[in-house]
């Protein structure tokens, strides 16, 4: 049960809804919609066991679960719609080994934001347009926008200010915040007139916040001079490509990638980002027959740090960005058609010897908030033995 949910609207359910749920469940849903729009949930059944929610329940947050504000929890009672601040909720059902009931059922659907200024984190800089129409309502020149870094400068349309900050320029600031990685800057609105200001200059604060699974987009205004606070939320850019040897020099290029049972295979994960002090580790890699279901039939060839495999293994790699490892093709690939690998990777601060990227083999706790690091789930594949029907492809 749970998953991520990216469609525009939906529906949300307990497990065997109608029907009784199981007990000792936990699921998480994370619904992420467009940016610059937000998510309104509207719950239409609730049939849970009552009293102090402490049994059986569920809990509502406005965005990631581990690091983001809880809206609600509840187990009866009327039905409560919730929206978002940001393009990302997140929805817990949870249920102990006691009583079972029907359940819940809640429907999601996006919004527009509606605000005047928009902010993207992509991979290599922050994307922040301000709109024309807006400054001039408000008496202000697209003129007089700049950065903390006045060297930088926006390009200005007929309707936008738009400003491409890096991440490691402009004025751009790093630092750390208990799970967080953060890149902020400022956008400077002066108002005209030296000597007679009738305004306030306006400090627009803008920032990208790494989280656990995601990219964390924060804009708000200084000084309580323009009510502006915008958050969005995205994905980290990462790749994983097999290569024909451990030189790691030529990639496989063929999809289905056909190989021989007890073939070594050579992995390597990239992480796309213009900050150079991150570092990539490998957490937990599983593979299974259905690229859709990594839990039915599933084989780990490492979990949480811990290789299950004894054919995995690691090498060193040029670059914090790069992860590197191998593992041997295995048995249960000749009594199915194809294999598929899904990795979740971990990004951390270069250097940071108490975050896992460094720890290695680990037993985590639910809700550790130790370290600043995030994690990217990449599926890969298929991966098919040669022989039988299957096209004789080399890989070169």
């Amino acid at each position: 049960c749970g998953g991520s949910v990216s469609d525009a609207s939906g529906m949300l359910q307990s497990p065997n809804y109608p029907g009784s749920y199981p007990n000792d469940a936990d699921c998480v849903w994370e619904i992420q919609v467009e940016n610059n729009f937000r998510v309104t949930l509207t719950f239409r059944d609730i049939a849970m066991q009552s009293g102090t929610c402490q049994h059986d329940y569920i809990e509502v947050y406005d965005g990631p679960l581990h690091s983001s504000p809880l809206l609600g929890r509840f187990c009866s009672g009327s039905f409560p719609t919730y929206v978002s601040s940001s393009n990302m909720m997140s929805v817990r059902f949870h249920s102990d080994s006691r009583y079972s009931f029907r359940g819940f059922q809640a429907h999601y659907s996006s919004i527009p934001a509606g605000h005047n200024t928009t902010i993207q984190c992509l991979p290599d800089y922050m994307h922040v347009v301000v709109s024309r129409h807006y400054l001039q309502s408000q008496g202000y020149s697209a003129e007089r926008v700049t950065l903390r870094d006045n060297r930088c400068r926006p390009t200005v349309t007929s309707q936008e200010v738009v400003f491409n900050i890096p991440y490691n320029g402009c004025g751009t600031i790093q630092e750390e915040n208990n799970d967080t990685i953060n890149y902020s800057n400022t956008v400077r609105i002066a108002s005209s007139g030296y000597i007679i200001k009738r305004k306030k200059n306006i400090n627009l604060h803008v920032s990208c916040k790494m989280l656990r699974k995601s990219w964390q987009q924060v804009m708000y205004a200084a000084e309580d001079t323009v009510d502006v606070n915008e958050f969005q939320f995205g994905k980290y850019d990462m790749n994983i490509t097999f290569y024909d040897s451990p030189a790691f020099q030529r990639q496989v290029r063929s999809s289905p990638y056909y190989i021989d049972l007890n073939q070594n295979l050579y992995l390597q994960a990239c992480l796309r980002s213009s900050d150079p002090n991150l570092k990539v580790a490998v957490d937990t890699c599983v593979a299974s027959p259905d690229p859709h279901d990594f839990n039915t039939l599933a084989y780990y060839l490492i979990r949480n740090g811990c290789p299950r495999d004894s054919s995995y293994g690691t090498y060193r790699s040029p670059s914090s960005h790069f992860a590197r490892f191998r593992f041997n093709a295995f048995e249960f690939m000749s009594r199915h058609p194809s294999v598929y690998l899904k990795c979740q990777m971990l990004v951390c601060r270069l250097g940071d010897y108490s975050s896992h990227c460094y720890q290695g083999c680990r037993s985590r706790a639910k809700r550790d908030t130790s370290s600043a690091e995030d994690k990217v789930d990449v599926v890969v594949g298929p991966i098919q033995l040669h022989g039988g029907d299957a096209p004789s492809e080399n890989t070169g």
